[in-house]
């Protein structure tokens, strides 16, 4: 599959994989100079890049596992979601769940994107749903019952 993509600054980055089968596309910070992150805060990086997803897909933005796990640094929505539809810039809103500051360097890799098929659905209410076992059964139903 083939994503028009646009820059839209001279110093953005095109995504990159860091595998041959790697599913996630690094996104790249596009800022000009070093972005610190409060402890417990978050901010919108720019990745400087515009994408043409194609109808039927959206873009999947989601942590980098490393940045995540050394330095606590998540997407704030946790899984960010980039619409066919929409041609603006890819932005990345970074939550530092850390105690300590943190800094996001030119081009440094602040995120991934995953390009991913979805099924549109319509809606139909109604006043009774079909029997399950589970029923209604919420949170922690389905484990084992000594």
């Amino acid at each position: 599959m083939e994503i028009n993509i646009k820059k839209l600054t001279d110093t953005a980055t095109l995504p990159s994989r860091g595998s041959e089968y790697a599913a996630g596309y690094d996104l790249y910070a596009d800022v000009q100079e070093e972005l610190v992150i409060k402890p417990h805060t978050t901010v919108k990086v720019g990745t400087g890049l515009a994408m043409e997803i194609p109808a039927g897909y959206f873009g999947g933005i989601f942590a980098r596992s490393g940045l995540a796990t050394k330095e606590g640094l998540r997407p704030a929505n946790c899984v960010g979601v980039v619409d066919a539809d929409y041609r603006g810039e890819i932005i990345v809103a970074l939550h530092n769940d850390s105690d300590e500051v943190r800094t996001i360097v030119p081009q440094e890799r602040i995120a991934q994107i995953v390009i991913l098929p979805f099924l549109g659905v319509t809606f139909n209410e109604v006043s009774e749903l079909s029997e399950t076992v589970r029923g209604a059964g919420g949170f922690g139903s389905t484990g084992v019952v000594g």
